[in-house]
């Protein structure tokens, strides 16, 4: 991951949770993580960050965080209804305010014609919303791929916070 600029895609999207008091979830499968560990660069993260799931599998996913298992098996792992689903989970089996999720495929095996390697689908959700989904596709190696989907999330969620109007 370029550090510098995902550290300070973090930094600010840590600045936005502060400034509203939330904090965040995180539900990641292609990117193992990579988003956690985004965030937990920033030093005093851990007054916004209150935990990440990494649901690599369609077990951990219906497991960790609720997503049912029929949606998964009606849409695949990588689709909007899942991440749809895994943004929302993380909301309610954390004491988060919000959360990303990201599925999708970094490749290089994988990929359908449906479904070709870098498509990645995200999910925001806050509670008793409806989670906001997206669907990108990216180009690159297998890492290009999980590293540019990091960067996306989190560049969605500022956007996202950015537009909501901030506590007086």
């Amino acid at each position: 991951m370029n550090a510098m600029s995902d550290h300070a895609l973090a930094a600010e999207l840590g600045r936005l949770l502060r400034a509203r008091g939330f904090r965040i979830a995180t539900a990641e499968s292609c990117t193992g993580g990579l988003v956690a560990a985004a965030i937990t660069s920033v030093p005093g993260s851990s007054e916004w960050f209150e935990r990440g799931f990494v649901t690599y599998s369609n077990d951990a996913k219906a497991e960790l965080l609720g997503v049912p298992r029929e949606t998964i098996a009606a849409n695949g792992a990588v689709s909007e209804p899942v991440a749809r689903a895994m943004a929302e989970g993380a909301v309610a089996h954390s004491r988060a305010q919000c959360a990303l999720s990201i599925t999708g495929i970094a490749g290089p095996d994988g990929g359908t014609d449906d479904k070709p390697v870098g498509l990645v689908c995200f999910g925001w959700a806050f509670p008793g919303e409806p989670a906001v989904t997206t669907t990108k596709r990216f180009d690159g190696d297998r890492q290009a791929v999980r590293e540019a989907a990091a960067r996306a999330a989190m560049q969605g969620f500022v956007d996202i916070l950015g537009a909501r109007t901030a506590p007086d």
